[in-house]
């Protein structure tokens, strides 16, 4: 029991990270002077969340 209760903690602790590079991804887009390897690497990091989150989900 305990081992789901920490594994859907770590879910939405994901799904809060992955929120947060949404976030930033889209204000950095904003910007005139974007940094596009910086949008990149943000969206690698974002991506990663969100396969843990699967790996996660799906065990």
């Amino acid at each position: 029991m305990e081992r789901i209760f920490t594994k859907e903690k770590k879910i939405k602790s994901l799904i809060s990270k992955h929120e947060f590079f949404d976030t930033l991804i889209q204000e950095k887009a904003q910007h005139l002077s974007i940094d596009d390897l910086e949008i990149i690497d943000l969206k690698k990091r974002k991506l990663k969340i969100k396969d843990e989150i699967n790996k996660l989900a799906n065990n």
